[in-house]
């Protein structure tokens, strides 16, 4: 397995290789302002061998690493391009809720059955849940703040779609959610002039992505992973049964390995991976801090995790110095030259649908990459009948929780007790081939053309 001698290894067709300049720091808020790693990350050196390689440091990559050693005693190695946390998993809204697919549930019961349905349900909320005790056990300072989150209608005309939902999610799963009307969003300080109505559900919180990151990532290495920073695999061979992965300053032979590139996968170096999935931009700026009679001016005061009715969603909430942080799907050029137009629209956008709060200076902006599956659902699973190439991936914008459930269930799965993650099929069935790979980017711009026509009916 990998590419032949003369190819030099490169990402997913879909993408432009300015978004992958591992050597460039993310500037971000969430760089800005996070804890020091603290930890040896020294990049691959020599030959090396071990039980497990695990490709990508994040979420996904970290927690298997932490599960497999601390609690099945394997030898383990991560490697990552660039620093823990460089890709999604310290670039996102820092939302540890409930969501990880882009199909309804009524979809969803259709094709895996109304069991299975709830079963999936259940694990998204395990996830959050995990999120929160991996930062209590190993003191991850991670800002965390409770409260749920709120879905917002867009238009007048989503409001009885969100009657829709709540009596759907009491019937279902007995899920208890809040509707707020334009009022009751006021006395909460939830009120923004485009929004209409919202429903509540108190099951998640809002974190310091960055901060998690690094804060597994110093776990795992306390618990005796080595962690290899730098070390960006460009060849990957099988070899008498073994797996060898090649970076610039070495080899790492393991008996399994494990891939958490998610949006980030080189298709070409992981085979098992080309054709399977669709990287998708996300942006978020983040304003100056903004004084307390900004925030009661525009109408939104509370630290809730909110987004709205979009196809093409936003997302956006209160960060604990008062700037407000505000994220948007969209875009296909991951360019540089992509960047600014992007910004620009961003701004625009924020100072349309938050007037007050778009007049103030904006002192951040970023982008990365989400990562879509055929079926929009997560896979978690085995990639190769021997049971040796292993991967979690597609969680849809939304993986602070599902990233770190599933690189667990990983770790149970080659630990030996797939009892323990007992995973719903919806996440182990499959993780298909996009019909002609090649046109994926024309796939996506169709999709937004449309999601846009929806977004506005």
């Amino acid at each position: 397995m990998g590419p032949p001698d003369n190819m030099q290894a490169h990402m997913p067709t879909t993408t432009h290789a300015d978004a992958f300049h591992f050597d460039h720091p993310v500037r971000s808020f969430w760089e800005a302002t996070a804890a020091p790693l603290g930890i040896d990350t020294a990049p691959l050196a020599g030959d090396a061998q071990c039980d497990i390689a695990i490709i990508g440091a994040g979420y996904t990559g970290l927690s298997a690493a932490l599960r497999l050693r601390s609690e099945y005693g394997m030898d383990v190695r991560v490697l990552e391009a660039a620093e823990p946390g460089w890709g999604a998993s310290g670039r996102n809204g820092g939302f540890s809720c409930i969501g990880c697919h882009k199909r309804s549930y009524t979809s969803l019961i259709k094709s895996y059955g109304l069991e299975d349905t709830r079963r999936f349900h259940g694990a998204m909320k395990d996830a959050v849940g995990l999120v929160r005790d991996l930062c209590t056990t190993h003191g991850i300072d991670a800002w965390i703040h409770d409260g749920g989150e709120i879905s917002l209608a867009h238009l007048p005309n989503r409001w009885a779609e969100l009657e829709e939902e709540r009596d759907f999610m009491a019937r279902v799963f007995g899920e208890k959610l809040e509707l707020l009307n334009v009022d009751q969003m006021k006395e909460q300080g939830l009120w923004a002039p485009q929004f209409h109505g919202g429903i509540r559900g108190d099951v998640g919180f809002s974190i310091h992505p960055l901060n998690y990151a690094r804060g597994l990532a110093r776990a795992a290495y306390r618990a005796g992973a080595r962690i290899h920073g730098r070390s960006r695999v460009i060849r990957w061979e099988e070899r008498a049964g073994r797996h060898i992965l090649t970076t610039q300053g070495g080899t790492l032979s393991a008996g399994k390995v494990i891939v958490a590139t998610n949006g980030y996968t080189p298709e070409d170096v992981s085979l098992h991976h080309r054709g399977r999935l669709m990287p998708a931009l996300s942006n978020i700026i983040v304003t100056r801090p903004l004084s307390e009679a900004e925030r009661r001016d525009q109408g939104w005061t509370s630290r809730l995790m909110a987004y709205d009715t979009r196809n093409l969603l936003h997302y956006f909430r209160l960060l604990p110095d008062g700037r407000f942080l505000f994220g948007g799907r969209g875009g296909t050029d991951a360019s540089d030259a992509g960047a600014e137009p992007m910004q620009a629209h961003m701004e625009n956008t924020l100072r349309r649908m938050f007037p007050v709060f778009g007049q103030a200076g904006i002192t951040h902006f970023w982008r990365g990459f989400v990562c879509l599956s055929y079926d929009l659902v997560p896979y978690v699973g085995p990639l190769d009948e021997a049971k040796a190439v292993w991967t979690a991936l597609a969680y849809h914008g939304n993986g602070v929780a599902m990233a770190s459930y599933s690189g667990a269930a990983l770790a149970d799965l080659i630990g030996g007790k797939p009892e323990r993650a007992n995973l719903p099929s919806i996440l182990t069935r499959r993780l298909a081939r996009f019909p002609v790979p090649a046109l994926r980017p024309l796939y996506l711009k169709g999709a937004y053309l449309w999601f846009n026509y929806q977004d506005n009916r």
